[in-house]
């Protein structure tokens, strides 16, 4: 069970890292993916700068997790990936955005993955 728990919080963790080097070097093709149309001057500035350093952030937090066993890794993206998935419920509920379940369900479903690796994934002594 802990190598499909490895496995599947590697999987997310290559995914978030191949995302965000994605909004580094070519946002024109994940942008859409998001429902996003890129900006010019200083939103598509920072659009770039904001997406790559969240998807790079879970990315770094989720394989400095997996490399040092240490769970304590695991709790920020834990945190981005919640945070986001309720803002964009509120998003809906608040503020007339489409639900987009397509997106949140990923959120919540990797976020429930990190959180069973920070309990069946053992610490490094």
């Amino acid at each position: 069970m802990t190598t499909a728990i490895r496995l599947l919080v590697l999987l997310s963790g290559v995914l978030f890292l191949v995302t965000g080097l994605r909004w580094l070097v070519a946002p024109a093709g994940v942008a859409p993916d998001f429902g996003l149309v890129l900006g010019s001057g200083i939103g598509l500035s920072s659009q770039i700068g904001d997406m790559s350093a969240f998807f790079l952030t879970l990315a770094l937090c989720i394989l400095m997790g997996l490399t040092t066993r240490r769970s304590i890794w695991y709790y920020p993206a834990i945190t981005l990936l919640s945070l986001t998935a309720i803002g964009r419920i509120l998003a809906w509920l608040l503020h007339d955005a489409a639900l987009a379940m397509n997106l949140i369900a990923p959120e919540v479903l990797v976020a429930l993955l990190l959180f069973f690796a920070t309990r069946y994934l053992p610490d490094r002594a």
